[in-house]
């Protein structure tokens, strides 16, 4: 049988808890060892999952560089799917009896640049921030900033 299994943001990275490789690593390990016994049971899995926190991270990390380093945000989305699938890869990996196969797929959707969605978007990306900042933010970066 083939099993999806959707890992959100607060399965890799617990709300509030700070973007760092251990504490993601720690969450993915923890969803490999529950997800792992469904493998080993002769199931197909695919895993897919969320990746707001990381993509806002990167976003944070391209703005504070210098103007022409900064990379757009399909670029960092990019980034943050490989390494995401990279980290549930070895998780899952390690979680597996040795031999077993894992693969790491990334994935691109293409959407229309006049999209109605661009206009009010729903999918927060990144931290929170207290609301003067977050207006500062908006202002400085161009950013739309949205309510959690």
């Amino acid at each position: 049988m083939r099993i999806v299994a959707a890992l959100g943001g607060n399965a890799l990275l617990e709300r509030g808890q700070p973007v760092t490789h251990a504490n993601q690593s720690a969450n993915v390990r923890r969803a490999a060892v529950a997800i792992a016994p469904l493998c080993a049971a002769g199931h197909e899995v695919v895993i897919t999952h969320g990746n707001g926190p990381q993509v806002g991270l990167l976003a944070l990390q391209s703005a504070a560089g210098p103007p022409d380093a900064q990379q757009p945000l399909d670029v960092l989305n990019a980034e943050s799917e490989g390494m995401l699938g990279y980290l549930i890869a070895q998780g899952l990996r390690n979680a597996l009896p040795a031999g077993r196969e894992v693969v790491s797929l990334l994935s691109q959707v293409i959407v229309e640049r006049d999209d109605p969605a661009f206009v009010n978007p729903t999918k927060p990306i990144g931290p929170i921030y207290p609301e003067a900042e977050a207006r500062r933010m908006s202002r400085e970066y161009g950013w739309t900033i949205v309510s959690d």
